[in-house]
């Protein structure tokens, strides 16, 4: 068998991207304008929901929702230790306490038994991954919440994966409070760099998240109204976006919060405007790669394969998170460099939270966390990207099985 090069994860662009992107250059305005305005109404149609708001990045949304709801060193936010740092580092950001939810089992989601045993009354969120792109159980945490007496809890999900998935008939993106997508370089859509808070009518009474602090003022004069909070908070809580302040004679404006500077730029959104022209069609040519790797994989005793569809929820397909039953850490490491020496480009997701030095200096210790461990070590994520050939997933899949079986055996 010949030796090819199969990257993990390049992004899916073309000419209409090009274009996109020199009209607006050509355009006299490049920052927030026109394009982020049509990227957030498309958006919004797509996911099914009230609101949708652009941002520079996942972790930018995360950030920014947290801080105007004015989470603070009295809160805990319930999540997941099997993520990204972007979901941690926004309650750090914010002098939160991140409570690290073991997970189920053999599962990539939490362990719900035991989340509801951890709700205390400091707990302010729960925030959810869509690990992969297939969705966590959402009704099933606000079940936990209306069990406990706590449907006061914000329920957040870092929907970075998952833009396209669906959950219980629905698109994901108005399931829960918010949703956060992510639109980075590697994602199913991008913009290079950048996000998308979406939500519908508030399911609680936000007011009180406000507070008596400095955002109360934003909220007074913005009457409630969240998708312009979240906005003028987006531009360092300035009352108007520079291309409406660079108008003639509109020159004054007010500052109505310590806000942040995490918007997105007409240049990035008009990438993401091109993308979601042939967005669906990517995602049944994710779905085929992700179903051809079932295929030859699942014939294997050793092959745990991902969640991709069930009764209730399709996934994104942006991973194909195999594992493998029997197999040790480091043979995993080993079997990963075995597979780039053979041009076969592969990655971990993710690295648990307490593993990294930082949290582990900040008390977290994966002792604490056995099934999170135990679904990391052996985890491999295959390649799987809309550019892929059916010929080149299947000469991966091949290539996984022989060197695998070489390592189970020797094992």
């Amino acid at each position: 068998m010949e030796k090819r090069i199969i990257p993990f994860s390049p992004p899916d662009l073309g000419q209409k991207e090009i274009d996109a992107v020199v009209e607006v250059l050509n355009s006299g305005w490049i920052t927030t304008g026109p394009k982020v305005g049509q990227f957030e109404e498309k958006i919004k149609a797509y996911c099914q929901t009230d609101n949708a708001v652009a941002v520079g990045s996942n972790s930018q949304g995360l950030d920014l929702i947290l801080k105007v709801f004015n989470f603070n060193s009295n809160h805990d936010v319930l999540t997941t230790p099997y993520t990204y740092a972007a979901t941690i580092n926004a309650i750090l950001h914010r002098g939160s306490r991140p409570v690290l939810v073991d997970l189920k089992k053999d599962t990539f989601f939490m362990d719900y038994e035991r989340l509801s045993e951890m709700i205390t009354p400091r707990t302010k969120a729960i925030m959810t991954v869509d690990i992969g792109g297939y969705p966590a159980d959402y009704d099933g945490l606000k079940e936990i919440l209306k069990l406990k007496g706590r449907e006061d809890i914000l329920l957040l999900s870092d929907s970075a994966h998952s833009f396209g998935a669906w959950y219980k008939g629905r698109r994901v993106g108005g399931q829960l409070d918010f949703h956060i997508f992510s639109f980075h370089a590697v994602k199913n859509l991008t913009t290079a760099e950048g996000g998308a808070i979406t939500f519908n009518q508030p399911r609680i009474d936000f007011n009180k998240y406000f507070g008596n602090n400095a955002g109360q003022g934003i909220n007074k004069d913005l009457n409630n109204d969240l998708p312009r909070i979240f906005k003028y908070t987006s531009l360092n809580g300035q009352s108007k976006d520079a291309l409406t302040k660079m108008q003639a004679g509109a020159w004054r404006y007010d500052i109505l919060t310590d806000g942040m500077k995490c918007n997105m730029t007409d240049i990035s959104a008009s990438i993401g405007l091109a993308q979601l022209e042939d967005y669906n069609q990517k995602l049944e040519r994710r779905q085929a790669l992700h179903n051809l790797y079932n295929e030859i994989l699942g014939a294997k005793e050793w092959a745990i394969l991902p969640p991709g569809k069930s009764n209730d929820c399709q996934s994104s397909y942006h991973l194909y998170l195999l594992r493998i039953n029997g197999l040790s850490e480091e043979n995993r490491d080993k079997i990963i460099q075995e597979l780039a020496s053979m041009g076969i480009s592969t990655n971990v997701h993710y690295i648990p939270i307490p593993m990294f030095t930082y949290y582990k200096e900040i008390g977290y210790s994966i002792k604490d966390y056995p099934n999170t461990y135990n679904q990391y070590a052996n985890e491999i994520s295959l390649p799987l990207y809309s550019k892929l050939s059916l010929d080149d997933c299947a000469y991966v899949a091949e290539n996984v099985v022989k060197v695998v079986e070489k390592y189970l055996k020797n094992s």
